[in-house]
């Protein structure tokens, strides 16, 4: 009786142990590409942002002095929310290749979008709030994987925060208020710190009864899910503590 006992604790422990690898992979694989795809993004961003020639590309300046975007500057402008809404809806039919290519295809262009930022920021201030960011994201990263309490109620909160972030800014486009914008910025940094502890316990929590390329997949919508955490966090923080050349 008590061998039965032991067996079964044996087989409990080790289905636990099975869980927790499994949980373990998806979360390391999800901060591995996110990395990997910031790294991409940073790269660009300072190569077409530093590099005027590239910049001509993308934008042109008229005898007046106002730049107007070319057509490849909208496109890239654009691009990158196109991207997130084809890996959103079509992770689970694409192969794990194709989501690879266009995960990577989203931080490249995104990099690119994100060249504009320095002829916004000065260098300095740039990479002090890209430091910033990173303290800040990791700090709550490490609190969302290790907190015992259940944060879904809390990021269900901090999604209708974003909701509200969005109907906010589309508002602002019209009403170019300086103090709504100031006031955007503020809960944009609230929500996505918020969102950044609840999105890593998420995935941390995730028990996937799936083989290896479905859990690949997964975790690399993980990645896309932190990477959008992080860069929208430093763009927020980059529009209240940034100095403006």
């Amino acid at each position: 009786m008590e061998n039965f006992k032991r067996t079964n604790i044996d087989q409990l422990l080790s289905e636990q142990t099975t869980t927790s690898v499994k949980q373990r992979s998806i979360l390391t694989a999800s901060f591995a590409w996110m990395f990997i795809a910031l790294g991409v993004s940073a790269v660009l961003a300072m190569l077409f942002g530093l590099n005027d020639a590239l910049l001509t590309y993308l934008y042109s300046v008229n005898d007046q002095g106002q730049a107007s975007l070319s057509v490849l500057g909208w496109v890239i402008m654009f691009a990158p929310l196109g991207f997130v809404l084809a890996m959103s809806f079509g992770w689970q039919k694409f192969s794990f290749p194709v989501l690879l290519v266009l995960f990577f295809a989203y931080s490249a262009v995104n990099g690119i979008s994100l060249s504009f930022i320095f002829k916004a920021y000065n260098i300095a201030s740039i990479t002090k709030v890209f430091l910033s960011t990173s303290l800040l994201f990791g700090v709550m990263a490490i609190l969302g994987a290790t907190t015992k309490t259940d944060l879904t109620k809390f990021g269900s909160f901090m999604m209708m925060a974003l909701f509200g972030i969005i109907i906010a800014s589309l508002i602002n486009l019209f009403t170019r208020s300086a103090a709504m914008d100031y006031i955007i910025s503020i809960v944009g940094v609230i929500v996505f710190t918020g969102l950044t502890a609840y999105d890593v316990q998420k995935i941390k929590n995730l028990e996937i009864e799936a083989d290896g390329t479905a859990r690949a997949k997964i975790g690399l919508m993980g990645a896309l899910t932190l990477y959008l955490d992080f860069i929208n966090l430093f763009l927020y923080l980059l529009r209240l503590f940034g100095r403006r050349d």
